[in-house]
């Protein structure tokens, strides 16, 4: 059984452009998957939101990463919203997409599902968020990207 928020399949990865310009969007792309344990469990039994945020911001870093072909840094959390609790046992699939290209800067768009009862198996959007990277040289000042 499935709801409307099922993720939709995905394109093959997608090899870094080779002239990016402010209007590229690339497609959605399974980056991350994880399965949160016990002990990130707050006392009601639900997943601490900061785990998730964590995951969240970890997922959401591997195609500004790829772009920009050297470090990153997390320079803003633009909207983060929790749609439903996540439990220990759900297996979490994160999935992000470049929605903006700047000269500096990345904003990518990341939507993690829950895998749930894999008796009766059922998937739900749990969390989605925009976040935006920014280039970094070896100093942390921030750099064009693609320079290196």
């Amino acid at each position: 059984m499935s709801d409307s928020n099922d993720p939709k399949p995905l394109a093959a990865a997608t090899p870094v452009p080779s002239a990016l310009s402010p209007e590229t969007i690339g497609p959605r792309e399974l980056v991350m998957r994880v399965m949160p344990m016990p002990a990130d469990a707050n006392g009601n039994g639900d997943i601490f939101g900061g785990w998730i945020m964590a995951q969240v911001d970890l997922a959401g870093s591997v195609l500004p990463a790829r772009i920009s072909r050297g470090r990153i840094a997390t320079v803003a959390v633009n909207e983060f919203i929790f749609k439903q609790p996540v439990s220990v046992g759900d297996l979490l699939s994160f999935y992000a997409q470049v929605t903006r290209i700047g000269r500096t800067s990345i904003t990518v768009h990341v939507e993690v599902f829950a895998e749930r009862n894999p008796a009766n198996p059922h998937v739900v959007k749990v969390t989605e968020a925009n976040l935006t990277y920014v280039a970094i040289d070896r100093d942390g000042k921030s750099r064009v990207i693609g320079e290196v």
